[in-house]
């Protein structure tokens, strides 16, 4: 992604991954995964649409960039980027950010409960270069600004509801947003060479009117214990939020973020490491390096990511072989599937309908290596639970 270019070239080219399910990784300090044979074996032959997947898999195109959605009158955005699966009914609504600027914004496809495209429309308008976010527990969007002095932005996935700017979340480039119920506060990624981990505390939880930023505190380590310490100027002007707190940490290009079972895992494109926090005993640790693999690594460029309700974690890259890799509860990695022909793109927004039989990515610039190629997927199958 053009975005990217001048962080290319820094230790270990790209980075990011997946996370969620249950009770993943859950022994302190475990090693970091390791490339291993993938539950759903290897993958076959390209498909009509190019991609790779394992047996039993199939895909469809359900929108491109500047098409309408088949049987809506809604014009695709550019550049598909983060995304996020909410129930509707008996159906399903999926949102993806347009990671353009100017515009931006986001937009949504709605899905019966067969799969059957029912809807599309715009849900957020007017902002600047949405790339991640995150899903509330109340059923809203968290669509993030990446551009110095971004927002998140509030957005309603049905389309009903006018987006609101959430300024006591900070300004500074944004990436993913995650949602811990438990301590009731968002957690959230910095997309900066030298950026920081943060979190929200809403004053009430399920309003994000009003709150105190947080940033990380540890030491330089790989792993070690975390602290949490207020952010004085939330503003980041005239000085930026990551340069406030002595002693934050600093990570390098923050990527995806999300939070299950107590752990909140966040992905660093700059370096090409999972990192894991452990909220219960206030730790954190290496899940993923890809200079610690042992071998050739299978999941490089690592950016957007999701994780099934098997605990699977699924990651995509940002060039790289063009896959979606899967890493187990097991901390084995492998490729789930790979898209061929679009060595000039990204993969984005993965995200599993609500009963976890679908899984919708983008690939952000298509076969023509531009914003305006932009083509969002669905792969069925049998994903396990």
């Amino acid at each position: 992604m053009e975005r990217r270019s001048f962080l290319r070239g820094a230790v270990i080219s790209t980075s990011a991954a997946a996370f969620g399910g249950t009770l993943w990784r859950g022994a302190a300090h475990a090693d970091p995964a390791q490339p291993g044979a993938g539950p759903y074996g290897a993958l076959g032959s390209a498909d009509a649409n190019g991609i790779q997947l394992p047996g039993g898999f199939t895909s469809r195109v359900v929108a491109r960039s500047g098409q309408t959605v088949s049987g809506t009158a809604y014009t695709w955005h550019n550049a598909p980027d983060g995304g996020a699966c909410y129930t509707d009914g008996s159906g399903w609504i999926y949102v993806s950010n347009s990671e353009i600027n100017p515009s931006g914004g986001a937009g949504a496809i709605r899905f019966s409960s067969s799969g059957a495209i029912t809807g599309a429309y715009r849900i957020l308008s007017n902002t600047r270069q949405n790339c991640a976010g995150g899903k509330t527990p109340w059923n809203t969007w968290l669509s993030c600004e990446e551009v110095s002095l971004g927002y998140v932005y509030e957005a309603d996935p049905w389309g009903v509801n006018a987006a609101v700017r959430r300024d006591a979340m900070g300004r500074f480039k944004h990436e993913a947003a995650a949602a811990d119920p438990v301590r009731q506060v968002i957690y959230l990624t910095e997309d900066e060479s030298n950026g920081c981990l943060y979190r929200f505390v809403p004053t009430t939880w399920g309003s994000l009117a009003f709150g105190t930023l947080q940033v990380l505190k540890a030491g330089t380590a790989t792993s070690g214990s975390f602290t949490w310490a207020n952010v004085p100027d939330p503003d980041g002007s005239p000085t930026a939020t990551r340069s406030q707190v002595s002693g934050s940490k600093k990570f390098n290009g923050g990527e995806g973020c999300h939070y299950a079972d107590d752990k909140v895992w966040f992905t660093t494109k700059g370096d090409n490491r999972v990192w894991q926090l452990n909220l219960t005993n206030s730790t954190y640790e290496l899940a993923y390096d890809d200079s610690l693999v042992s071998g050739s690594a299978p999941l490089t460029g690592v950016d957007n990511i999701t994780g099934a309700s098997s605990g699977d974690l699924y990651v995509a890259e940002d060039g790289g072989s063009m896959e979606i890799c899967i890493i187990t509860p097991d901390d084995v990695v492998a490729p789930f599937l790979r898209i061929n022909g679009q060595s000039g793109s990204e993969i984005t927004g993965p995200a599993f309908s609500p009963n976890g039989t679908r899984l919708y990515f983008s690939s952000q610039r298509g076969t023509s290596g531009s914003s305006s190629g932009g083509i969002t997927y669905e792969v069925t199958g049998p994903f396990r639970a």
